[in-house]
């Protein structure tokens, strides 16, 4: 498992506060995000792009599974894990 540092973490959140329209998944990081609303597929493009774009990590559409990246502590460690 990948070391995750307190500035990646806040990226990732960041991030993804954008993409969702929605502080909540900096104040609730295991929120189910797709069971919420909070993301849908064009939620997901605009994830992968931001994160391609921002962080450098490219993730393929192909390795986005919805039950591993439920949650903003699962997507964190899954682009951890990437990096």
């Amino acid at each position: 498992m990948t070391e995750i540092t307190p500035a990646f973490e806040n990226q990732v959140l960041d991030i993804l506060a954008e993409v969702c329209e929605s502080d909540e998944v900096k104040n609730e990081p295991d929120i189910r995000l797709f069971e919420e609303g909070l993301m849908d597929s064009f939620a997901t493009i605009a994830l992968l792009v931001e994160v391609g774009e921002r962080m450098g990590i490219d993730v393929p559409i192909s390795d986005f599974n919805r039950n591993q990246w439920a949650t903003p502590n699962m997507i964190i460690q899954q682009l951890a894990d990437r990096k």
